[in-house]
């Protein structure tokens, strides 16, 4: 698969042709700013479209099953005030919730549930804006994960967080069921997944176990 920029008509090339079984439960990927991380996990969802070849989630082509492939997928993305939409966190959530086309009232129920869940039922009813980066992130996770997808995508998720949130926000992913795929900036995060990839300038660079990644990664930065 090699991505195209559906922005531009230009011939850039974004990443090259790739040839991945992504089955590993934890997969991390890694690399520098503007080397093709966040296009690849954008592929696994049907955001960014391949320009090449093709990708299939579960079975499904992102081209021609583009629904089914988003009922499958979650995606976290690194500003969760890019995803969250409405005023409030037990809105969004009830905004996602209306998928399972649940009543009103169940789905208030339910959401309310879900934040409570996550330590967040005192902020209900506070605006988006009101919340730390931490809470802002947790609620957006939230709102994916409400909807029970199969696998969960984060782009960079710890970006904007400080050490704690960080931490909490890594706890909050390790008793998930669903198969994670994240890329990060921090590498300490990376150390308890199964596989690792390191994306350098549109290229696979390297693939395998963490601690070899890291070495590879460190070896490419120096």
């Amino acid at each position: 698969m090699a991505p195209s920029d559906p922005r531009t008509q230009s011939a850039k090339q974004i990443l090259a042709p790739l040839n991945l079984t992504l089955s590993e439960q934890r997969i991390a990927v890694i690399g520098a700013n503007g080397s093709g991380k966040s296009t690849l996990l954008r592929l696994l969802n049907g955001l960014v479209a391949p320009s090449t070849g093709s990708v299939h989630v579960l079975g499904h082509s992102t081209h021609t099953e583009a629904a089914a492939v988003r009922r499958s997928v979650g995606f976290v993305f690194t500003d969760p005030l890019s995803q969250l939409v409405m005023p409030t966190p037990q809105e969004d959530l009830e905004l996602s919730l209306r998928r399972q086309k649940l009543g009103k009232a169940e789905r208030r129920s339910k959401a309310r549930a879900i934040l409570a869940s996550y330590g967040l039922e005192h902020l209900a009813a506070s605006s988006i804006y009101e919340l730390s980066g931490g809470e802002r992130q947790l609620t957006a996770l939230a709102t994916v994960l409400a909807v029970d997808p199969q696998i969960l995508v984060l782009d960079e998720p710890s970006t904007l967080l400080d050490l704690r949130n960080t931490k909490l926000l890594m706890r909050r992913l390790e008793g998930l069921p669903q198969q994670i795929i994240m890329s990060t900036h921090d590498l300490e995060l990376t150390r308890d997944f199964d596989r690792v990839l390191v994306i350098e300038q549109g290229q696979l660079a390297f693939d395998g176990a963490p601690h070899l990644a890291l070495a590879a990664y460190r070896k490419l930065v120096e």
